[in-house]
């Protein structure tokens, strides 16, 4: 197993890099396309109601190139000079995909960018593509100081307006991609209808992620709520994940595998969820954290502290030969000047002591 950093478009830089490799990490997972507080203003009619996670923005501000073959091989370079394998990118952008989740007019042409999308990072030699077929995308909790110390968490308590407010017209994944759309909200779907939308997406992809050498890596709704901002969820009961495999059967058709998600949905056994699927060789790498509660009762916690035996879930990853990357994932921000980092440097830590226990 290897140790990686999570790192978002803000975060491509020395500075970053440095700080990753100092912790630990060998690996980056990149995010190209930064979902916080990336430019809707207060007022404005699109901005999602009451998400205090800061979760939105606006699709399509990031460059084009910044996805062609020769700007990913400049990113691949970049990474490794400063000692961190490219391992995976984490997320299309909503710009590229908008009418793929909705079923829209573009869907067609957008879903032959997806395939070129993945053609060019299977050029540049990125192995893994992570991504999270959602309408609402990560939206619905809150921020509280009630982690250790008081620590700032994210966490649910109960369901309220973040997580009830519809979706508006010109918005997916928690970003505008249409500021010039018709008022109004997105029309409730059921859950049938996202799955054949999935089913189009993977049935398409797939095969060019097979010749591509790109593993597509499913992540779980987070949170794991049958419905989010009136829309329906996917993978948000553990055994939902086999139906998602199942769609097109391939070593290219493979999870991002969040364990906090998975300990926060109210069905299954963290420890026979992560068995089956490690076991399997279906999961391409693991959002590696630690949660107290079910949905909608929860909270992010450190990772020592939290529900799941993380040490356990090392014993598992062993046993099963699991050779893939574990990224620390959404921390408690700590009491000090730079409370981002010191979360992550606390879980990195961690995980490389429990790398290391030959017990």
């Amino acid at each position: 197993m290897k140790l990686g950093f999570g790192l978002y478009r803000h975060m491509l830089n020395k500075e970053h890099y440095d700080f990753a490799v100092q912790c630990g990490a060998t690996h980056a997972v990149v995010h190209l396309v930064d979902y916080f507080n990336t430019g809707v203003q207060a007022g404005d009619n699109h901005q999602p109601v009451g998400d205090l996670h800061g979760g939105w923005g606006f699709a399509g501000g990031t460059p084009e190139q910044d996805w062609s073959v020769e700007s990913l091989i400049v990113l691949k370079k970049e990474l490794n000079e400063h000692g961190l394998e490219f391992e995976a990118i984490e997320n299309f952008d909503p710009a590229h995909w908008h009418d793929v989740l909705l079923d829209g007019p573009k869907r067609e042409a957008q879903l032959e960018h997806l395939k070129q999308i993945i053609r060019n990072v299977g050029a540049a030699g990125i192995p893994i593509f992570g991504y999270n077929f959602s309408l609402a995308g990560v939206s619905g909790r809150h921020s509280f100081n009630d982690s250790r110390g008081n620590a700032e968490t994210l966490g649910m308590r109960g369901i309220d307006e973040i997580n009830t407010t519809p979706v508006p017209n010109g918005m997916v994944w928690n970003m505008i991609y249409d500021r010039n759309a018709p008022d109004g909200v997105l029309p409730p779907i059921e859950h049938e209808e996202l799955w054949r939308r999935l089913d189009l997406f993977l049935k398409e992809l797939v095969p060019v992620a097979e010749e591509a050498g790109v593993r597509l890596a499913a992540h779980p709704d987070d949170p794991p709520l049958s419905h989010v901002r009136g829309q329906p969820r996917l993978v948000y009961q553990p055994d939902m994940y086999q139906r998602l495999l199942d769609i097109a059967p391939s070593h290219h058709n493979a999870l991002e595998f969040c364990l906090g998600t998975l300990s926060e949905m109210t069905d299954g056994d963290i420890y026979e969820i992560c068995d089956r699927y490690t076991r399997q060789g279906n999961v391409a790498y693991i959002h590696f954290r630690n949660v107290q509660g079910k949905v909608p009762y929860y909270k992010e916690t450190f990772i020592d502290e939290g529900q799941i035996d993380m040490h356990r879930i090392i014993d598992i990853l062993k046993k099963n030969e699991f050779n893939g990357v574990l990224i620390p994932d959404h921390t408690p921000k700590m009491s000090c000047d730079a409370p981002w980092h010191a979360g992550m440097a606390f879980a990195m830590g961690y995980m490389k002591s429990m790398l290391n226990n030959k017990r």
